[in-house]
């Protein structure tokens, strides 16, 4: 089994399989050129295993590059072009890669940089002095895909660092094999469809379910070299005329806010999808609002790959995706939050170099970090993470519940909010809320979330209240929850 060789195994010759720009490639001239960068790879003395570091924009070469070491036997590792030296050096030494791919822009803050790891990867990229890629594939035969073990590497992703140092989550040859199950169940995709994801293909979330789900129906996926704004989007549906388009909430919020939402009711799109972080209420609503169309609520992580669990109504209440089993813990009571496990053929088999973290791995299930309420019907309640769930008063509280509660009675007056519990002066535990007020827009918002506060039940009301103008985000977009309480005590002693 090979991983590159499944992933384009079923798209017609004629078909396009990448735009990017103004750029269109065939399921023909990619497969071509996949089969000829494997050769390359091979030339350059890769070996089966060895992992290769994709440190680029979204691009058709960066799909040949990394399909290519798949195919040549390597695994291949994407990584955020965005990440500063000091962010990549642990990233390189951690996954002791064999080679660097680069473009001409990122080559001489590299070349400096692989020169002082342990191991000294190999750099790679056009123009690169005795490793130029392009003269690589000149040189190079198209070969084979190296057939491997179902259960052998094929790809790494990095976690997303919410919550602490992200690690190396290991992916085989089989997570491709049903990568498309969302998007052809829940989303209709075909051959006919063309998929958008504004995010990027080094976070799990594009890779999975736009790039892999797209290839293996063989459709068409729309790559983009910028980095995602709300007018970016805009211009990028305007031009490709995506049928499928994945974003997250704080894009589709912005959208929203900037009116673009509303220009894009008319443009073919069938199905807007939502992952990476909760999907508020507001959020959803005001897209059905300003657009006819529903958004799906999907749930995933770097570990799972694909989407796990999904809502595509009001409620939030989610239900596991086709072909996902879920299983909960027996000796906890079906009315208390709890960590759930999920399989699916996506599912990752660990994380490399954590033996201490591989007890949420077994035996082809995953448990993520995250915590769900089981609902009588068997819909889930996503909670937020084990921190994120506080008992109040004697009651649970999250972290989660409030933000959305506070979010949708301020509507598009608030930009961003964040809870988080911490210790009071008394010793129990309490909320902070951190917001961010819509541009020229505070005092409507204060008085907002002030009158919001009120609406809750006591327990759940925030004790303190820090305006801020902004919250730290990762690479991905993300909130780094990790972060929020230093935040809070840095505004505290502040205010004090």
């Amino acid at each position: 089994m090979n991983a590159a060789e499944i992933l384009l195994s079923v798209g017609a010759d004629g078909a396009i399989a990448i735009e990017c720009d103004e750029r269109r490639v065939s399921y023909a001239e990619l497969r071509e050129r996949v089969r000829r960068a494997a050769g390359a790879w091979q030339a350059l003395g890769l070996a089966p295993g060895e992992r290769v570091v994709v440190f680029a924009p979204d691009s058709d070469d960066w799909v040949e590059v990394y399909l290519g070491a798949i195919w040549a036997g390597g695994v291949a590792i994407g990584v955020n072009p965005r990440l500063s030296m000091a962010e990549l050096t642990p990233i390189l030494k951690e996954c002791e890669a064999r080679f660097v791919w680069c473009e001409p822009a990122q080559a001489d803050d590299l070349q400096g940089l692989v020169a002082t790891l342990p191991g000294a990867p190999a750099m790679v990229g056009s123009g690169v002095a005795d490793r130029d890629w392009t003269q690589a594939l000149a040189r190079a035969e198209e070969v084979e895909p190296l057939q491997l073990d179902a259960e052998a590497p094929a790809l790494w992703i990095g976690t997303s660092g919410t919550t602490g140092t992200p690690k190396g989550v290991i992916h085989v040859q089989r997570v491709v094999d049903n990568a498309h199950s969302f998007a052809c169940k829940l989303a209709g995709l075909t051959s006919a469809d063309r998929l958008y994801a504004s995010s990027k293909l080094f976070f799990a979330y594009a890779l999975g379910n736009s790039l892999f789900a797209g290839l293996r129906a063989g459709a068409t996926v729309i790559l983009d070299r910028d980095w995602p704004t709300a007018e970016r989007v805009e211009e990028m549906v305007a031009k490709h005329r995506p049928t499928l388009l994945f974003s997250v909430p704080t894009l589709y919020n912005k959208m929203l806010q900037t009116g673009v939402a509303a220009r894009l009711a008319d443009r073919g799109i069938r199905h807007f999808v939502s992952a990476g972080e909760a999907l508020p209420l507001a959020i959803r609503q005001g897209w059905r609002e300003q657009t006819g169309c529903g958004l799906i609520s999907g749930y995933g992580t770097s570990e799972t790959l694909c989407l796990m669990l999904y809502s595509d109504d009001d409620s939030g209440l989610m239900r596991p995706t086709p072909l996902t089993e879920v299983r909960f813990n027996p000796d906890i009571d079906a009315d208390l939050p709890q960590r759930i496990w999920v399989r699916h053929t996506t599912v990752a088999v660990g994380y490399w170099k954590r033996p201490e973290a591989q007890v949420d791995f077994d035996n082809g299930w995953f448990s993520p970090g995250d915590m769900f309420l089981r609902h009588a019907d068997g819909r889930l309640e996503y909670a937020g993470r084990n921190d994120d769930m506080l008992k109040i008063a004697g009651q649970w509280v999250s972290t989660l519940w409030v933000e959305q509660a506070l979010a949708a009675h301020c509507g598009d007056a608030l930009q961003q909010i964040a809870a988080v519990g911490v210790d009071s002066a008394d010793g129990l535990t309490a909320l902070a809320v951190l917001v961010v007020a819509a541009p020229g827009r505070w005092a409507e918002a204060r008085q907002r979330l002030e009158d919001g506060i009120g609406a809750l039940p006591g327990h759940r009301r925030p004790r303190w209240v820090h305006w801020v103008d902004a919250l730290p985000l990762t690479p991905t977009g993300k909130l780094q929850r990790g972060r929020l309480r230093a935040l809070h005590e840095r505004h505290a002693a502040a205010a004090a």
